[in-house]
């Protein structure tokens, strides 16, 4: 019988994220799910500065395609 490989581990020492020092250095991105009435689900993309705490961008739509969430940033640099 193969003997089963261990569970993998990473590699090298984890380092604190930096606190970024000014507007448009790091920008976060979530999403938000809900349903309406009727059933249909909805998806909300939110990009946030995270000096700044504002809200750069909302992109409200049935469904956001990765080609879409890449795009978005480019329209705020």
């Amino acid at each position: 019988m193969r003997k089963r490989g261990g569970r993998k581990r990473a590699l090298g020492t984890r380092s604190p994220m930096t606190i970024p020092q000014g507007a448009n250095q790091r920008w976060s991105l979530d999403f938000v799910s809900d349903a309406l009435l009727d059933s249909r689900r909805f998806r909300t993309l939110c990009v946030i500065d995270d000096f700044t705490r504002e809200c750069l961008a909302t992109v409200v739509d049935n469904s956001i395609s990765g080609i879409r969430v890449a795009r978005e940033p480019e329209y705020r640099g």
